[in-house]
């Protein structure tokens, strides 16, 4: 029961992070006004605000104006549902579990955020730095010291990227927050992680000429997966790492 509880609980959590993905970018409030269909701007009312049932029962369609409604919105949900769900598993239902929550969260956000724009918007970061304060003053789970050199090595390795190479200010502010949750041994883990992850992807998206080699690749997505990774199983790749290295 608390498992089916907590992946509904994600399901509506997952229709608020579309509301984010589709307002952040456009400098919208995220409180008013009230959703509406984007393309007749009918106010959707609370039947048609179902996490996934009302995508499945109106046939992802506008119940209004007919409009085709993106599959993006019940995809978000049931992934955020799983993120709760498989997090849960791993946690149980405490303070830690809550941290891991608004990590994978805000990683759900940002990579959707900048896969569409190329842009990672200031709240998001400012939000990352600001709940992971929350959490050391809750948890105190890490030295300040070590708090403030995982702060200085996430921002700063891009940082010193940016001036030689392309990478966005948005990049190096929202991996400066991840560094925060993840401490200096995991951003370090984190970070190489991240451009394993974007080379790889990268040449994929390039053999199969889904991308150009000129072409403008967000690189948050790769830097939240990289985090994300590392937070769940820095110790699992770290052992396999001096497995086979020795």
């Amino acid at each position: 029961m608390i498992s089916v509880l907590t992946f509904m609980y994600g399901l509506i959590f997952g229709s608020f992070y579309n509301v984010l993905i589709y307002r952040l970018p456009n400098d919208e409030s995220i409180i008013q006004p009230p959703s509406s269909c984007g393309n007749c701007h009918q106010q959707l009312k609370a039947l048609d605000l179902i996490p996934v049932l009302s995508y499945v029962l109106l046939r992802g369609r506008c119940r209004y104006c007919n409009h085709k409604v993106s599959i993006q919105y019940p995809l978000i949900e049931i992934a955020t549902g799983f993120i709760f769900l498989i997090l849960f598993k791993i946690y149980g239902l405490n303070i830690y579990y809550f941290k891991a929550v608004v990590l994978a969260s805000i990683v759900l956000v940002m990579s959707m955020i900048d896969l569409k724009h190329y842009i990672i918007p200031d709240e998001i970061s400012i939000f990352t730095i600001l709940s992971r304060l929350v959490f050391f003053f809750i948890l105190r789970d890490i030295t300040f010291q070590s708090l403030l050199l995982a702060f200085l090595l996430g921002g700063g390795f891009l940082f010193i990227i940016a001036l030689i190479g392309p990478m966005g200010g948005g990049d190096i502010k929202i991996m400066a927050g991840f560094a925060l949750f993840l401490g200096l041994e995991k951003t370090i883990m984190a970070l190489m992680l991240s451009f394993i992850f974007g080379g790889i992807i990268g040449l994929f998206l390039i053999l199969f000429k889904i991308k150009g080699r000129k072409d403008q690749m967000p690189f948050g997505p790769y830097l939240g997966l990289g985090s994300l990774v590392s937070f769940l199983y820095f110790s699992e790749i770290f052992t396999w790492y001096i497995n086979i290295l020795y």
